[in-house]
């Protein structure tokens, strides 16, 4: 069964009808991506949270931080393997995919990450995300602790937690929008 046509159940502005900045941003997308992102369309609906869900997707995933990208994109999966987002588990999991250079690792983070072969910072940083987002009123100082031991700073727990805490409010807009992933992110890297 085909994945549905729509990008969200409450409809995409044409992307003619956006802010000039915006339309800016769709063009750089198609020349960088040769697409959309569909996540970008779903709130194009409210220009101004665009810009800001922009600005703090930029800020919490691409940032400089004692968090590698990879590692944020296995937070990003594991958050949404929990809360069973369908869109950020296609799009992340690709992402996963083409900077480990693991064909596997995506579907991995997305089912069950504890069969991966992680190393002993990544499995702390994924516990702790699985448990933040599960049962946020359990995390406290014995897991900031562990993270620490695993030698996290305490900007990194704070970065870390910020990437947990962006990818519940991302999973719950894509369910409230029933988003859609590009099918592109289907095939990115499948070798």
């Amino acid at each position: 069964m085909p994945q549905p046509e729509h990008i969200s159940k409450l409809g995409v502005p044409n992307p003619k009808d956006l802010d000039e900045d915006l339309q800016a941003i769709w063009g750089k997308c198609v020349d960088k991506l040769g697409f959309v992102p569909n996540v970008y369309s779903a709130y194009s609906l409210r220009q101004q949270r665009l810009r800001n869900f922009m600005a703090m997707y930029n800020e919490v995933m691409l940032a400089d931080s004692g968090l590698s990208k990879l590692e944020r994109e296995m937070i990003a999966v594991v958050v949404s393997s929990f809360n069973r987002c369908y869109y950020c588990l296609v799009a992340h999991g690709a992402a996963v995919r083409m900077l480990s250079g693991d064909p596997e690792l995506g579907e991995m983070m997305a089912l069950n990450y504890r069969a991966a072969e992680l190393d002993r910072r990544q499995r702390a940083i994924l516990d702790y995300a699985w448990k933040l987002t599960a049962t946020p009123w359990e995390a406290g100082d014995a897991d900031r602790r562990a993270l620490r031991e695993a030698g996290l700073s305490n900007e990194d727990i704070f970065d870390l937690s910020e990437v947990v805490a962006f990818f519940n409010l991302s999973n719950r807009m894509a369910y409230a929008t029933d988003m859609m992933p590009n099918r592109e992110y289907h095939r990115a890297a499948r070798e």
